[in-house]
C-alpha cells in the first residue's frame, strides 16, 4: 500500500513539474529559442536610476559605570 501511495506522489510531482516547466517555456520560450540561435534579445531602453546611500558610522559607545545590565 505504501508503495502505490508514494508512486502516486512521485507521478503527481512528475506532473506538477511538467506543467510549470510548460508555463515556463510558454512564457520565455521565444528568447530561449533566439538566443539559441544566437540572435540578439531587445534590450530595454529605459534605465532605473540609482540612487546610492552613504551611510555614516556610529561612533563605538564605551561602557560607563552608569549602563550595567539588567538583572
Amino acid at each position: 500500500m505504501i508503495a502505490a501511495l508514494g508512486t502516486l506522489v512521485f507521478l503527481a510531482t512528475l506532473w506538477l513539474l511538467v506543467v510549470v516547466g510548460a508555463a515556463v517555456l510558454e512564457e520565455s520560450g521565444a528568447k530561449i529559442a533566439a538566443a539559441l540561435k544566437g540572435e540578439p534579445g531587445r534590450q530595454s531602453l529605459y534605465v532605473a536610476p540609482v540612487r546610492i546611500r552613504i551611510r555614516r558610522t556610529a561612533k563605538p559607545m564605551r561602557a560607563t559605570s552608569r549602563w550595567r545590565a539588567a538583572a
